[in-house]
């Protein structure tokens, strides 16, 4: 529920339902609609994922520069970011009714090209951060394939997803 406070805090335009006054305690029913009220409050997974997509893109830019700790800063956004997506929608079905269980795939892609990604980064290893990335983006469409979305099919991004950020690492400061 803390997500849903602060997401309400940061802008969203709909009302959080009123809390129960302290001498009476909030019953059954209207505790399970205040749960939905602040769930509606929680963006849907595909935003998420519309912000791992910014991160992501921009860690390609980033490393491609050469701007090491920009390329960790974006790196560390699109897990934590895909951790989010996972808390969202843990298990999803499939065409076939059959679940799908996003922690596992996440796990996997954690502890094998999102890890040998951030030591390339660490290692600025430019040519290896590219091989690394690439890679990525295959286990990325292995899990929208699994998820019955063969259709969301990434790429090597052809320009930065934030114009207003350098990717320079020597740029002077505004």
């Amino acid at each position: 529920m803390s997500c849903a406070l602060a997401t309400a805090a940061a802008g969203c335009d709909r009302a959080a339902p009123a809390a129960p006054a302290a001498s009476e305690p909030a019953g059954r029913e209207e505790l399970e609609a205040r749960v939905k009220a602040l769930e509606g409050l929680i963006p849907d997974q595909s935003h998420i994922m519309a912000d791992v997509s910014e991160h992501f893109t921009n860690l390609w830019f980033a490393g491609r520069a050469g701007n090491w700790p920009l390329a960790d800063f974006y790196l560390s956004e699109t897990k934590a970011h895909l951790r989010w997506a996972v808390r969202r929608i843990p298990v999803r079905k499939d065409n076939q009714g059959h679940d799908v269980v996003l922690g596992n795939i996440l796990e996997a892609f954690e502890n094998t090209q999102l890890t040998q990604l951030k030591q390339a980064v660490d290692r600025k290893d430019g040519p290896g951060f590219e091989r690394l990335y690439r890679e990525s983006l295959t286990v990325c469409y292995s899990c929208h394939k699994a998820s019955d979305k063969p259709y969301l099919k990434p790429r090597v991004p052809d320009e930065p997803a934030s114009r207003i950020i350098t990717f320079d690492p020597n740029a002077p400061a505004p």
